[in-house]
């Protein structure tokens, strides 16, 4: 699972859906499936209309008579609304030239009028009219009925033209919002990585000095240390493009981790890990316990002379991944420094922001004085779908 698709499944709202209307809007062959399902539609409100009229007076149609006239209203118009909506797009009633522009439309829907009244006029007259009783075809007939219906016209252009506004102007705010989500996403991704880089010199600063202690004194623990130091970083490019590793994964660093330190503590330090299986398929940030567990050795026995003891535990529980790391040092009373200072170190403050990054409200991170001595911090995150390896 890479750091992007986590922050885009985390961080994104729901407007796949959205975004892919627009998109579909936007191509040709679908606007004109659309207008004219929309006027086909009409068109069978109309014929209806007409159909149940007639049957109730002396005179009944039929429904296909009634269809062949009030369709080809309708028909006329979804031709002339996919050249409106053109020339909508062409030259938008906005900016700065929206006067000129707006006049300019008044014009094309002036023509618009003429057309395709006149068209349906026409087209009808030959269809229903010309020949019966001897009347014909007179120019004069076909004016008067575009004078009469232009208003209606006028209408009909004026709503197209308004409504493929207000689009525009939606369109405009979805996509300005969906920018700005993604430049969140990229916003949080660079500072995810800037974590990340903090992270890896904090970690090896403190490694390559115990090296460099063990070097004279003992350079087979020294060597045994490298060795280790080596393994770990090997498992960490691996997976340096991942925000979150599975829990498995995680705990191999983890397992690394603590073969370093163990040979710098020597028998002075122990470990235990109780993990239920169900948990280790669960994901996890990359790299978070090893903050955590190295906040406990340092706070914890390397405050005292005693052998130290890290528990870390983790579980499945409502719908939530619960870990728990807990040493047997002094806890939060015991701290030479104030509790604050204490929870501001760099890796505890480092692990706060990565969480609050990917999880936002939905974790918990909680530091307290552990049942029986020692300090407990738990991590509570989202046991969302397995992540990748």
């Amino acid at each position: 699972m890479t750091d992007a698709t986590i922050l885009e499944g985390v961080r994104l709202p729901a407007e796949a859906g959205e975004a892919d209307g627009l998109r579909l809007w936007r191509r040709r062959w679908a606007r004109v499936v659309i207008v004219f399902a929309a006027w086909t539609a009409l068109a069978f409100f109309f014929t209806g209309q007409f159909y149940y009229t007639r049957l109730l007076s002396e005179r009944p149609i039929s429904w296909r008579y009634a269809a062949s006239q009030q369709f080809i209203y309708p028909y006329f118009w979804a031709a002339g609304t996919v050249l409106v909506l053109w020339l909508a797009d062409r030259f938008p009633v906005e900016g700065a030239r929206w006067s000129r522009r707006l006049a300019l439309h008044l014009l094309f829907a002036t023509a618009f009028v003429f057309l395709i009244s006149g068209a349906f006029q026409i087209t009808y007259h030959f269809l229903y009219v010309h020949g019966t009783a001897g009347r014909h075809y007179e120019p004069w007939a076909t004016l008067q009925w575009i004078i009469y219906n232009s208003s209606e016209n006028y209408g009909i252009y004026g709503l197209i033209l308004l409504l493929n506004q207000v689009a525009r102007f939606y369109r405009r705010s979805r996509e300005g919002e969906l920018r700005a989500s993604r430049l969140q996403t990229q916003l949080t991704r660079a500072q995810l990585e800037a974590l990340k880089m903090q992270l890896h010199p904090h970690f090896l600063f403190n490694t390559l000095h115990s090296i460099s202690a063990l070097v004279h004194t003992n350079p087979d623990a020294a060597d045994k240390m490298i060795a280790r130091l080596g393994d770990f970083l090997r498992l960490t490019l691996e997976n340096s493009g991942a925000a979150e590793v599975s829990l498995q994964k995680e705990l191999e660093f983890l397992t690394c981790y603590l073969e370093i330190e163990r040979v710098r503590f020597q028998d002075r330090l122990t470990t235990s890990l109780e993990v239920e299986p169900s948990a280790l398929d669960s994901p996890v940030p990359n790299l978070i316990l090893q903050p955590i567990v190295e906040n406990a050795l340092r706070h914890g026995m390397a405050q005292s002379s005693a052998p130290g003891r890290v528990e870390i535990s983790a579980k499945r529980e409502h719908g939530s991944l619960r870990i728990g790391v807990r040493d047997n040092g002094p806890g939060l009373n015991g701290v030479t420094a104030s509790r604050e200072a204490f929870k501001a170190g760099v890796g505890l403050s480092n692990t706060r922001a990565r969480l609050e990054q990917l999880y936002g409200e939905s974790h918990r991170f909680e530091m307290s004085d552990a049942p029986g001595g020692g300090l407990l911090v738990t991590l509570v995150i989202p046991a969302r779908a397995e992540a990748a390896d």
